[in-house]
């Protein structure tokens, strides 16, 4: 019989050691895809600081380079204006990361307009160190920091990245996905390519974020796990594209 999908060529013939029901497979699979699309996997470089993705590098035929925590836009920076027009750089970082002890990193990456890709995953906690609260955790979502739940008077609100970046006039694209269904997979899959052609275009920096599941530290089933993205998530991140398009 004739395979009907394969796995891409960019990606190794491995078994991650994501959580069972993690939405990082997903997501990795879509960036494999995109890149063998491109036809960029000689030319492409990856980034990713401490997270749940520390080990990301084990699952692509690419180079990587791994970071301190929150600190992979400044590495990538440095990259691609080594080789500007030789690499593909894109960084790949979660929502502990990115908006909380990289905060300053993207967003100054972003306000340059640095020709980089940044792939964000948001699912509302730490999902490496325990699942503490994150900047990006729902009022009311409890974690190991927060066993009362997110206060705003304690707390804040929580942080929409997204829309945040497309304030910058740096940003080429800025926009929010899921991908716990086919259509939405679909949706992020042609959101990561427009990202990643954003920069072999030089258009300046390009950022994707998905939402996803953690149902480990969430403490709930897997198909809980994707009801509260589609129910509660994506009500507080509304999907869609702030800024840029195709």
């Amino acid at each position: 019989m004739k395979p009907v999908y394969l796995r891409p060529q960019s990606m190794e013939d491995r078994i991650t050691h994501y959580c069972p029901g993690c939405h990082h497979g997903i997501i990795h699979r879509l960036i494999g895809e995109v890149i063998d699309e491109l036809g960029i996997r000689g030319k492409t470089i990856g980034v990713a600081p401490i997270g749940c993705s520390v080990f990301i590098y084990a699952y692509f035929k690419l180079d990587f380079v791994v970071t301190p925590h929150g600190r992979a836009p400044a590495a990538a920076t440095g990259i691609k204006r080594s080789l500007p027009s030789d690499r593909i750089v894109f960084t790949y970082q979660g929502d502990g990361d990115l908006a909380s002890i990289g905060l300053a990193e993207i967003i100054h990456a972003a306000n340059r307009g640095e020709n980089i890709t940044s792939i964000f995953v948001n699912n509302a906690n730490y999902g490496m160190t325990g699942g503490q609260l994150a900047p990006t955790t729902l009022l009311g979502q409890i974690t190991t920091t927060s066993p009362y739940g997110r206060k705003i008077a304690v707390d804040g609100y929580p942080f929409h990245i997204a829309e945040l970046m497309s304030n910058f006039k740096g940003v080429a694209y800025s926009g929010r996905f899921a991908v716990y269904d086919p259509k939405k997979i679909i949706s992020a899959r042609k959101a990561i390519k427009t990202a990643f052609k954003n920069q072999m275009e030089g258009k300046g920096f390009s950022i994707v974020e998905l939402l996803s599941n953690c149902p480990i530290n969430w403490r709930v089933s897997v198909s809980d796990s994707i009801k509260f993205v589609k129910e509660n998530m994506e009500a507080e991140f509304p999907l869609g594209v702030f800024k840029g398009g195709e």
